[in-house]
Order: structure tokens, then sequence, then C-alpha cells
């Protein structure tokens, strides 16, 4: 899905940006160029941001469902 028409930058590459490790809309507008030109994108690009950070943390975290190891 296109989030900000104005640079052509996708919710893929917003997921790319945070992979590398951009957790901020700062980083993002400097890198992306999201929100700097009309700012219609802007919480968009915010709540896409927002998902991938909580995806992340869930992923890092250890399951408390995890099947226990046969000692």
């Amino acid at each position: 899905m296109i989030v900000c028409v104005c640079h052509n930058v996708s919710e893929r590459k917003i997921r790319e940006a945070v992979d590398t490790g951009m957790t901020t809309m700062p980083a993002l507008r400097n890198h992306l160029g999201v929100g700097t030109c009309c700012g219609k994108c802007h919480s968009c690009a915010k709540t896409v941001l927002r998902e991938c950070l909580e995806e992340r943390e869930l992923e890092a975290q250890p399951s408390a469902f995890s099947p226990a190891l046969a000692a």
C-alpha cells in the first residue's frame, strides 16, 4: 500500500526502514521524506511505524506458551 503519494513511499519501505533501525517519525522523515510535503500521510505513516515496532517487540519476547523441553 502506498502511504506517501508525494514521495512514493509504501508500507513496505517503512517496514524496511524499521528493520534497519529507524524507530521514530523524524528518522522516517529524514530517510524517506514521509510527511514532508503535504502532510496527509503523517497519521498513516505513524500507524505503520507503531505497528512495526509492536511486532518487533512481540517477536523479541520469549513466548509464555512455548512447549517445555524434555529433560
